[in-house]
């Protein structure tokens, strides 16, 4: 009979049932079945992740013209910051990809985790294009437009026209079929995965960001409104980085 410490570690090992499990499971030493039970709930977890990223390819599949028609997802980041680009992203991936099994909506992945996976997207996509649109163009028009322009910049850079494209709840002027999806980047991978690779550059750009304007702290809040990053455009007043139309930076010009 193999010790608790040996069936613990062979446990830690595993990802899948295998024909060997079948005896732990009625061992009643107190040691195996709190290792029994940790692994089933890991187990079990790693399942659920498995079955909503076949969900979110069937999705995507759905709207496919024809078997090999490709859809491109489209998202963004940084609509509401106070400072610096928005940035979008679209993406066409490949038909099946277990390497992005866990890509989920950017805002529920640490930084650690949206990199990583960044890096995947990156080595697996079958095309995708970032873009940038700068401060410029947000005060020019506004906010909703110079996303609009942006998502539809990135669709064009893709080095794979699209048959149908899928967006988190925007519509873009382009001749290519389209639909806006409520929360498309919790039902949608390919949406999901341009919002992992819209926030991901963002962040970087805003960490460059801060060595030039340190007293900011871009690092911390990416351009967003906080109380640290208001408290310095009170003190220091607004950089070239700044989205003179928002509030209260608009305010502050026109003191």
């Amino acid at each position: 009979m193999k010790t608790v410490k040996e069936i613990t570690m062979h446990l830690q090992q595993a990802s899948n049932f295998e024909e060997w499990m079948k005896e732990i499971e009625n061992d009643e030493r107190a040691g195996v079945k709190k290792a029994w039970a940790s692994w089933l709930n890991r187990y079990e977890k790693q399942q659920k992740i498995i079955e909503e990223h076949q969900a979110k390819l069937a999705f995507d599949a759905s709207f496919k013209l024809s078997k090999d028609s490709y859809v491109a997802g489209v998202d963004e980041a940084g609509r509401g910051p106070l400072a610096g680009p928005v940035v979008t992203a679209a993406v066409i991936l490949p038909e099946n990809c277990e390497e992005l099994v866990g890509v989920n909506d950017s805002k529920q992945l640490s930084k650690l985790q949206r990199a990583e996976f960044a890096n995947t997207i990156k080595q697996y996509a079958l095309s995708y294009a970032i873009h940038f649109q700068d401060v410029e163009v947000i005060d020019t028009f506004n906010i909703y437009e110079a996303t609009k322009q942006s998502m539809k910049q990135s669709v064009l850079n893709l080095h794979i026209r699209p048959d149908y494209v899928i967006l988190d709840a925007m519509e873009i002027p382009i001749d290519i079929p389209q639909s806006s999806i409520i929360k498309g980047d919790a039902k949608s991978l390919a949406i999901a995965a341009a919002s992992i690779l819209a926030k991901n550059a963002r962040d970087e750009y805003m960490e460059q960001l801060h060595k030039e304007f340190p007293q900011y702290g871009f690092d911390q809040h990416a351009g967003y409104g906080t109380k640290q990053h208001l408290e310095a455009i009170e003190k220091f007043g607004p950089t070239i980085h700044h989205r003179k139309s928002f509030e209260p930076i608009k305010t502050l010009i026109l003191k």
